[in-house]
């Protein structure tokens, strides 16, 4: 799964890796520790060209309340199409999930050891999402949810489980784009090999009150994984 990630960037960086079109707003909000239910930025099919902060963890449209959204912070490949919570929303509603970083956890015995996961060449992580919208008496709530699929090879070290990356420009479009269902799924693969860089953090990230440049911190106590 993916459970916590960071957003430590710049509007120059979004708008050379995404676009100089993107809309950015006036200040990025940072953040070394994103945690579910907490906002992130993300990009949707509806706007794609305006960065957005919408809440992690899905609220179906359907749904009677917002107490399952912590639930639904992630959405597995497999099944994604017939899952009640999922169906609508890969088929119609698509979002780019922007990070630097994301945090996974490995088991050593019955400790687990973070580490932080970025792309190997320093680029930005455009992860695959999906969003709805869920009214509150009036006030829409946007939220979303990331799309994980079995790990590539340096992944497998770590977790059962990673994000989707979509990896340039014209890949992250099509995302966006008036895709069939076919063609949409096709899109859900595991993330080529070489892809990510990572290395052992501290467990402050364990903690949502921590979030500051010291969680990014390389830790040298751990083994390498590979």
């Amino acid at each position: 799964m993916c459970g916590r990630f960071s957003f430590v960037t710049s509007k120059e960086k979004i708008k050379q890796e995404l676009g100089e079109q993107i809309e950015t707003g006036v200040n990025l909000r940072i953040s070394f520790n994103i945690a579910p239910t907490q906002h992130a930025y993300v990009i949707t099919n509806d706007k794609p060209d305006i960065l957005q902060y919408l809440t992690w963890g899905l609220i179906p449209y359907w749904a009677k309340d917002e107490k399952n959204a912590s639930k639904l912070i992630n959405a597995r490949q497999e099944g994604i199409s017939s899952k009640p919570s999922f169906r609508i929303p890969i088929r119609q509603r698509r979002c780019l999930v922007i990070a630097d970083s994301f945090y996974e956890w490995k088991k050593r015995g019955t400790e687990k050891s973070p580490y932080r996961i970025f792309h190997k060449n320093g680029n930005l992580l455009a992860l695959a999402g999906i969003w709805d919208i869920w009214y509150k008496d009036n006030y829409a709530v946007k939220s979303f949810s990331i799309i994980t699929t079995p790990p590539n090879q340096e992944m497998s070290s770590v977790h059962n489980r990673m994000p989707i990356i979509l990896n340039g420009k014209e890949e992250r479009k099509k995302w966006l784009s008036d895709l069939s269902l076919e063609e949409t799924l096709s899109m859900l693969r595991t993330p080529e090999d070489g892809l990510l860089d990572m290395y052992p953090v501290s467990n402050k990230v364990n903690n949502v009150r921590n979030n500051g440049p010291d969680l990014h911190q390389k830790m040298n106590d751990s083994p390498t994984l590979f």
